[in-house]
């Protein structure tokens, strides 16, 4: 009698692969950045906490760069990427200032900022950005910028993880007039400089309270006719 054999069947086992995580150019280090124009004043705040994921890298790192006399920047994103576009602006500012003798005015400053950010459209800045300071009229203004340099002019702005927080209450307390209606009305808020600072303060301590991004402490600087003075107001730090 023959006997019918079935082949032995082996258990074979695939190799063993680690997913790798995606690498990435950009990292978001968190932070919010408030600016408010006023009639002869311009607030500009950040907090001063910056974090990669989970982590707190630095509790006490500055967001605000003052490019000229008259013209501070606020940006919130990848702080090598809003570092190198500091160095940038501040190379392009002292080239314009060899060639005409004078400063740069804010509104021109915010089109530099917005041609040096659309430059780099196809590899952008990681930058928000909030440029703030007082017009050739001594107004206060605000302008606020996607990456790759959209900008506008309002009374008030914010940038960065704590903005959906922040920006209803802006526009509750403030809000400014549509530029879609005619005739144009004015872009600065209608609050004393006093009133100001206590409104950005008030907005930072609620924003920390839900944030883990935004934290610490957070720096004010206020642009008057006067000059620039800075104040710090201690925030959550866990």
């Amino acid at each position: 009698m023959s006997m019918v054999f079935a082949p032995c069947l082996t258990e074979t086992t695939a190799p063993t692969t680690h997913a790798q995580p995606a690498w990435s150019p950009y990292d978001n280090n968190g932070g919010t950045c408030v600016a408010i124009a006023g009639e002869d004043y311009c607030v500009i705040a950040a907090d001063t906490r910056m974090s990669t994921g989970f982590s707190i890298l630095i509790r006490n790192y500055s967001k605000i760069h003052q490019i000229t006399e008259k013209s501070v920047l606020a940006s919130s994103g990848f702080q090598a990427d809003i570092r190198a576009l500091q160095k940038n602006l501040d190379a392009r500012h002292q080239i314009y200032q060899h060639q005409h003798n004078k400063q740069m005015s804010c509104p021109a400053m915010a089109q530099l900022l917005s041609n040096t950010l659309y430059y780099k459209r196809f590899f952008p800045y990681y930058a928000f950005n909030v440029l703030g300071g007082l017009d050739n009229e001594g107004r206060g203004c605000v302008y606020s910028y996607d990456a790759v340099g959209s900008y506008e002019r309002s009374g008030y702005s914010s940038q960065g993880t704590g903005m959906q927080l922040i920006m209803p209450v802006l526009d509750n307390q403030l809000k400014s007039a549509s530029p879609l209606v005619l005739p144009l009305q004015k872009s600065t808020t209608p609050l004393s400089e006093f009133e100001a600072v206590d409104l950005v303060k008030d907005t930072f301590a609620s924003a920390a309270e839900r944030d883990i991004y935004t934290g610490d402490a957070v720096e004010i600087v206020i642009i008057n006719r006067e000059g620039v003075r800075r104040e710090l107001m201690d925030l959550k730090r866990d």
